[in-house]
């Protein structure tokens, strides 16, 4: 038979039931490109601004502290602009859409970054790149968890975050050797490779189904799941998830199933900021010379990023081994304990000598780290920078954009997705903005200890509000909300199947 087969022709058995991921794998593939993407443009700040601060900078391009503040946020401020039109794009486009036409801002950013012969450019192009991580943050996670099946979707979920790592990382390594001009034109090919791969992929299962193209979706399952998996069975339980949704409307979003999903990712987005990691990925290298490491700020980023990969890769291997909960607490934990160190270093360093921003916000004698000698006050900061990255990124980074995708109910998906995104890159953009200023007058210790405090919520936040979904349906965690007591799913053929 052709593969528009109805959907209650005879099932297969179980012994027939076999499911190959492997283009699935490669869907994921060609869509996490756009976090790549993400992850690089992010931190492209970190080893620009110091050479753009540097006094032989070109006049119509040096930055002093005002000007390297908003270089620094901008982005951030581009994200909640591409969150927002995510909203609307999601729902309308689909989710493989919006990510493929991300590329379109990302491109021209980086044309303008590495062309800039004033600064209104480099603001421009770094504004833009930001819409494009953005589309990509809102639309990524949720088209990941849509195509994937139960048992893998746990670690899949966590790719976006991993590679938006591996983005940082090459970054960081790129950095060490070419010119800033440069690195915007190597920034452009991971975003042009994205669109290339996604032409190729099916579109959200789901979300064929919510338009009822049937024969479209049972296809795309199909090519998901392998011509061996009984795809009936998990197109059916999608169906009727849908056929229970219906148009949410205000009061329904009153209603614990609409209300309380959506406020734990918009509040788990929130905290997520507010722990300092966009600041401190943005500033690194700044910090670092700030921080007095033994070693060159550069070295210490590229090092930083390596961790950060490491401990991603870490969290997706635990991912759907020891639930969700427990790595939340882990990361909660190092956070905790990495960020209150760093706050007690800063408070017994004393900051930067001298009233000039240039001298307070970028410090480049480099040669005197290597007077300086590997001592505990050079090499704490570098470890305790390393254990704060490694904590979050194996907990509040990657889960987070998880379980947005997990719990948020498929009727509100599309726009509260959106809206996830909007408050995460805001809250980013007002934090990223304050802390060059912050530092400029305290000196690092009152940005440290803001982000100790805001460990502490994380970890009562997780304590009290977020559910554990380790091997659970979307189905199953919408039920859970509806009711609030269990992880089942009312019709017995599918709960059948769902616990075998």
């Amino acid at each position: 038979m052709a593969e528009d087969t109805p959907l209650l022709n005879k099932r297969p058995t179980s012994s027939e039931s076999q499911i190959n991921n492997s283009k699935l794998y490669l869907a994921v593939f060609s869509a996490i490109l756009g976090n790549f993407n993400f992850g690089y443009s992010l931190v492209y700040s970190s080893p620009v601004l110091p050479q753009l601060m540097r006094p032989d900078a070109e006049p119509r391009l040096r930055m002093d502290t005002e000007q390297a503040a908003w270089f620094g946020s901008i982005y951030t401020l581009g994200a909640a602009a591409g969150g927002l039109g995510a909203m609307l794009l999601n729902d309308l486009i689909g989710r493989k859409l919006s990510i493929m036409m991300s590329a379109v801002p990302s491109t021209i950013g980086y044309m303008m970054l590495g062309g800039a012969v004033d600064r209104w450019m480099l603001h421009v192009g770094r504004f833009l790149t930001g819409i494009a991580g953005g589309m990509t943050a809102a639309s990524i996670p949720v088209y990941i968890s849509e195509i994937s099946h139960k048992s893998v979707r746990g670690a899949l979920g966590s790719c976006p975050q991993i590679t938006a790592v591996f983005g940082a990382l090459a970054l960081y390594a790129l950095g060490l050797v070419l010119p800033w001009r440069w690195l915007a034109v190597a920034g452009e090919v991971p975003a042009l490779l994205m669109v290339v791969l996604l032409a190729f992929m099916p579109c959200s299962p789901r979300r064929l189904l919510s338009l009822g193209r049937e024969q479209q979706a049972e296809r795309a399952l199909r090519w998901l799941r392998g011509k061996n998996y009984d795809i009936h069975i998990e197109l059916s339980a999608i169906q009727h998830s849908i056929n229970t949704q219906g148009k949410v409307t205000w009061s329904q979003l009153a209603t614990p199933l609409y209300y309380r999903p959506i406020m734990i990712s918009v509040v788990m987005r929130f905290l997520q900021q507010m722990t300092g990691i966009t600041p401190i990925l943005v500033y690194l290298e700044t910090i670092f010379s700030q921080s007095k490491a033994f070693l060159e700020p550069r070295y210490d980023a590229a090092i930083v990023g390596a961790v950060r990969l490491l401990s991603v890769a870490t969290a997706a291997l635990l991912m759907d081994k020891a639930g969700r909960k427990a790595l939340l607490y882990t990361s909660s934990m190092l956070m905790f304990v990495s960020s209150l160190t760093l706050t007690m270093i800063s408070h017994t360093t004393s900051c930067p000598p001298g009233p000039t921003p240039e001298n307070v916000t970028v410090s480049l004698d480099y040669n005197s780290h290597n007077d300086l000698g590997i001592t505990a006050a050079s090499i704490l900061p570098l470890i305790s920078t390393m254990v704060f990255i490694f904590g979050y990124a194996m907990g509040w980074g990657p889960i987070t954009w998880l379980l947005m995708s997990e719990v948020l109910p498929l009727a509100a998906r599309g726009v509260a997705s959106g809206l996830c995104v909007t408050v995460s890159w805001l809250t980013a953009f007002m934090l990223t903005h304050a802390f060059t200023h912050l530092v400029d007058k305290y000196g690092l210790y009152v940005p440290y200890l803001c982000f100790t405090v805001v460990c502490v919520l994380c970890l009562l936040f997780n304590a009290v509000c977020i559910p554990e979904t380790r091997g659970r349906s979307l189905e199953e965690i919408e039920n859970y909300f509806r009711t609030g007591r269990t992880f089942t799913i009312t019709r017995s053929h599918s709960t059948a199947h769902s616990q075998a």
